[in-house]
């Protein structure tokens, strides 16, 4: 005890008290001063005994609680280092400790609850953080995984360590939504090519993974690897089957379309496949309609082309004579020889007889209309030029009706029209030599690159062209013969009239009235040929134009195409109705008095 102390004041008097009391004892007893001194080193050894174990005790605590500071203070320390906790300082001095021990425990005991306390939160952070990410690991890997519980003595507990797991967690997220997007948009994709395709999209997308078309709410969509490989070949798959099945729509569909151009089907039973023509017509990633390559689809448009090919077999006869009346029109429009090979008469004879397929027949006819329309296109400039020509020798066959009209420049309604027409005519007519001309040497270039003959109408164009050429030549040769017979014969009437008188003897009056034989007699006496057309078998033939052989080969045989080059005699007319120049003027004619 400390001496000076209250409580050590009165153990002293206590204790003199107390040996005072012990004394006197042994006074009365008659102890003798050995055994006196004996006692008393007995009783200072028992309190020195006494004193040494309430020491040791004192030491003992003093130990315990040195200890107990020392490792409130280490797992203080150790609870800072793991939660990285540096704001929070050791409250104690450690080189100078004037405090005692109990109130440095007394000190340490609540900074370490407290920071176990947020030991306890930070595990719990940690343990969400981690329990995240090892499930979307888990979800993106494809397989479950249990979260251990973590080692709180070698765990990194920090607010860094924390903020990297949860940065960690984020990324996962990012990456898990991405993923989850990306799985519905596979699974819109899927879902609108069966669609498409008419398929069970349930069946198609649990084949993959059964969490895609789950109707649990607990049951998330699986985002894996696997899912997604999975998604990607259905949808390869998909895609592929859709290829196939356009492709084949469209080769049934083309089939379908050409058995009803041959047929001839109606609108209405075209209607009932409007859907497929409507398809057909777009790309393959256009086609979005429900069911539009399905396969009931497919096979209902497959049956329509087989009733319809059965229909063809039975109408085949029919199909073949009208398409050959088609060739036979087209071919007279562009006046080509059409192939007498399919003529109507012989693919007749032969379906009747069973010697060729009225499909193989039919189809000849077809390559034959695409020939000819084929032919007609690279013909079509030399086939213009006609129509000009012979538009032109139109206009110059009504300007000779018109110069033989006697009326022609009367005060008449209309007359003002025709005479300008007639202008108009005779600017055309005087170019018809250099159309003749120009079509000639058109046709020989096209010859030439064709390396075969223009032919219209089965004869060569340019012989028909030389051969206008040729009659238009000798009817000018006539026209001008007529005109200086003409002229003598107006010279003739002159001088007969200057010996004899102008007036004309009934035997030259009623020579001249007659018109049967193609004159006509005019006011002074002359003739001029009349409006008459004349028959193929007249000598004195029109030049003939490739209408003309049109009207021939329709109506005549093969060899009466080739033109006539009988020359052109306006004043030649038949025997039995001509009045020769020498029965008229050969002789002297009478005198009045013989008459």
């Amino acid at each position: 005890m400390l001496a000076g102390s209250p409580s050590s004041a009165r153990t002293t008097t206590t204790c003199n008290t107390l040996l005072r009391e012990l004394q006197q004892i042994w006074m009365d007893i008659g102890e003798n001063e050995a055994e006196k001194d004996r006692m008393l080193m007995e009783l200072e050894r028992e309190c020195l005994e006494v004193y040494r174990r309430k020491v040791d005790e004192a030491a003992t605590a003093k130990a315990r609680l040195h200890q107990a500071v020392a490792a409130k203070e280490a797992e203080l320390a150790t609870l800072i280092a793991t939660l990285g906790d540096l704001n929070t300082h050791f409250p104690i001095n450690m080189e100078n400790k004037t405090s005692s021990l109990k109130s440095q425990l007394a000190m340490v005991t609540p900074l370490v609850e407290d920071l176990k306390v947020k030991k306890e939160e930070r595990i719990k952070q940690f343990a969400d953080v981690k329990c995240q990410i090892e499930k979307i690991n888990g979800e993106i890997s494809g397989f479950s995984q249990f979260v251990d519980s973590l080692n709180l003595e070698e765990q990194d507990l920090s607010l860094r360590k924390l903020g990297e797991y949860q940065t960690h967690l984020r990324t996962l997220q990012k990456e898990k939504s991405e993923r989850l997007h990306k799985v519905l948009a596979h699974v819109n994709e899927v879902h609108s090519m069966c669609s498409v395709l008419g398929l069970d999209f349930g069946k198609t997308i649990s084949d993959v993974h059964p969490s895609l078309h789950g109707t649990s709410l607990e049951q998330a969509t699986n985002i894996s690897d696997s899912t997604l490989e999975g998604l990607e070949n259905a949808i390869l798959k998909l895609k592929t089957e859709k290829k196939v099945r356009f492709q084949k729509l469209k080769d049934i569909a083309a089939s379908l379309f050409e058995l009803w151009q041959i047929m001839d089907s109606t609108k209405e039973e075209k209607s009932y496949f409007s859907r497929i023509t409507s398809v057909i017509r777009l790309s393959e990633t256009e086609i979005v309609e429900p069911a539009a390559l399905s396969l009931e689809i497919i096979q209902q448009t497959s049956q329509e082309v087989e009733r319809l090919s059965k229909l063809k077999a039975s109408r085949m006869k029919e199909l073949v004579m009208k398409r050959r009346s088609e060739l036979e029109d087209m071919c007279v429009k562009t006046h080509i020889e059409p192939d007498p090979s399919t003529a109507i008469e012989k693919s007749n004879a032969m379906i009747d007889s069973g010697l060729v397929d009225p499909s193989e027949l039919l189809a000849n006819i077809e390559a034959q209309i695409s020939k000819v329309k084929a032919e007609a296109l690279g013909r079509k400039e030399i086939m213009d030029r006609i129509e000009r020509w012979l538009s032109a020798c139109e206009e110059e066959n009504w300007l000779e009706d018109y110069n033989l009209d006697q009326n022609r420049y009367s005060a008449g309604r209309g007359a003002h029209l025709s005479l300008k027409r007639a202008e108009r005519a005779r600017i055309t007519v005087n170019k018809i030599p250099a159309m003749v001309d120009n079509l000639i040497s058109k046709t020989i270039v096209w010859e030439n690159e064709k390396k075969k003959s223009f032919l219209y109408d089965g004869v060569r164009l340019v012989t028909i062209l030389e051969e206008y050429k040729l009659t238009r030549l000798q009817k000018e040769e006539e026209k001008k013969r007529f005109r200086d017979q003409k002229k003598l014969h107006d010279l003739l009437l002159t001088e007969r009239e200057s010996i004899y008188g102008s007036k004309p003897s009934p035997r030259r009056a009623s020579s001249f009235r007659m018109t049967g034989n193609g004159y006509r007699g005019s006011g002074n006496g002359s003739m001029t040929p009349t409006p008459r057309r004349n028959s193929v078998a007249s000598p004195t033939m029109e030049p003939m134009t490739p209408r003309s052989y049109s009207g021939r080969q329709n109506g005549y045989s093969k060899e009466m195409r080739r033109l006539t080059t009988a020359p052109l005699n306006f004043v030649a007319i038949p025997k039995e109705d001509t009045i020769s120049f020498s029965s008229v003027y050969g002789s002297e004619p009478g005198s009045p008095l013989q008459s």
